[in-house]
């Protein structure tokens, strides 16, 4: 097969927001498919609205594919550049009598030639479009329901379906690969198409991302946004892993794997037509499994922008980078974010415990013997020698003098240290990286809390 005769594929965001996880998910796809069939990606930035328009956003839309991995061969294009070519379009199809001017009232109007402040509008023809859609299968369409629409509005802009389709011809696209929603515009597109005389793209609808409600992802309600993720802590790695998996699967039923074998097992006609989850417990899961992979450097770099910044919850002179490089390796597999780190080691900086209050309610307050247990751990770490098993085993001969086991003797302990019944490893940083002093006054203090 000749490089002319190989798959095209755009991914086409518009600058008007920061980069939905829905519309990460349709550049991955198009990536994914482009990659998986020695096809060309091209990136297009439909950027006709002026009024929403950012230059920031442009410039965020391409850090966040190189940050998930994302390359393209061609583009970025700018549809605004291409304004001169869409209002061609439009005047040739005025030309053809396949469109007409019209005014205010949406009345046409006598004349052919394009003005100021009129509108023109697509001349829909009697008949059926048929669209063969991979994902969707077959989509028939009554032209009666679509009406002569709109290509050219007054204010000298083209729509967003005149301008795709001139674009998708002009840049010989094969497969437009996009989300559901744009479904309903399809069949104006294809009459678009084949009014120029085109050969329109074969559509691939993705299907809609939902909540746990199973209702469409919202940025009003939910969080959508790439960036947020981002910031959480998550890797970009897992985030592509994990969105590779919004609407399709590999035949061989194994998940979570490196993007080379993801390009290997994509096909475009296995992609499902059934709303896709956003299961954020599932994506930390994912992360989770991605962060233990990481070697001890390589986490501690990925680490630092948690620790060292100016929203982590400690003083910037408490922080001790030594006693988190020795604390990482305890840490590393309870870590589902890298955000995490900070409830991990926050005990060991801050000057006063975060009280985590479902942890105080369930391991002292209706702890067993809690109140006996930490009056009796203050009273053994007062002069015991102060090394991890002594003060291991002082905490478990009080607990065994009240009849009560090791993991429930610990936990008012823990909570009453950290702050969480949850964590790493108590004792050898509790004694290693807190002096004897601070322990017993945090002991003191949970006590006279109760």
């Amino acid at each position: 097969m000749s490089p002319a005769d190989l798959p095209r594929v755009r991914f086409a965001p518009s600058p008007t927001g920061y980069l939905h996880v829905g519309s990460a998910r349709t550049a991955l796809f198009n990536w994914l498919y482009a990659r998986s069939v020695g096809g060309t990606m091209v990136l297009r930035i439909e950027d006709t609205d002026e009024s929403r328009n950012r230059p920031e956003l442009t410039d965020a839309i391409f850090e966040y594919l190189e940050w998930l991995g994302i390359d393209f061969d061609e583009g970025p294009f700018y549809q605004s550049e291409r304004r001169d070519r869409h209002r061609e379009v439009v005047q040739q199809l005025l030309d053809n009598g396949q469109a007409y001017l019209c005014d205010a009232d949406d009345n046409e109007l006598a004349g052919t030639e394009m003005a100021d402040g009129r509108a023109v509008r697509f001349r829909t023809p009697e008949g059926t479009t048929v669209i063969d859609d991979v994902v969707r299968g077959e989509v028939a369409v009554d032209h009666a329901q679509l009406g002569d629409f709109v290509i050219w509005r007054s204010d000298g802009s083209p729509t967003f379906v005149l301008a795709n389709s001139v674009d998708d011809a002009d840049m010989a696209i094969t497969h437009a690969i996009r989300g559901e929603d744009l479904l309903s515009s399809t069949p104006r597109a294809v009459l678009v198409a084949e009014a120029l005389g085109a050969t329109p793209p074969i559509y691939a609808h993705l299907p809609l991302l939902v909540n746990e409600q199973r209702k469409k992802l919202s940025k009003r309600r939910d969080d959508v946004s790439l960036e947020s993720y981002r910031q959480r802590g998550f890797l970009a790695p897992a985030m592509a892993n994990y969105l590779a998996l919004l609407g399709w699967g590999p035949r061989d039923g194994v998940e979570i794997r490196p993007m080379a074998e993801i390009i290997g097992q994509f096909r475009l006609e296995d992609v499902n037509k059934a709303p896709a989850f956003f299961d954020i417990a599932k994506l930390e899961h994912f992360n989770g499994v991605y962060i233990r992979e990481l070697g001890a450097e390589e986490l501690l770099e990925a680490l630092a922008p948690y620790l060292v910044s100016d929203q982590a919850p400690w003083p910037p002179e408490h922080y001790r980078p030594d006693v988190v490089a020795a604390m990482v390796p305890l840490v590393q597999e309870k870590l589902r974010t890298l955000s995490d780190i900070e409830r991990q080691v926050d005990w060991l900086f801050c000057p006063e415990v975060s009280m985590d209050e479902a942890s105080w309610d369930k391991a002292v307050v209706r702890g067993k013997a809690a109140a006996e247990i930490l009056d009796g751990t203050i009273a053994a770490l007062a002069d015991c020698p102060w090394d991890p098993d002594t003060v291991k085993d002082s905490v478990f001969a009080v607990g065994e003098a009240l009849g009560v086991n090791r993991s429930k003797s610990q936990a008012p302990v823990r909570v009453a240290v950290t702050g969480r019944s949850i964590g790493p490893p108590l004792f050898e940083p509790m004694v290693h990286y807190l002096t004897r002093e601070e322990v017993l006054r945090r002991l003191r203090n949970a006590r006279s809390r109760l």
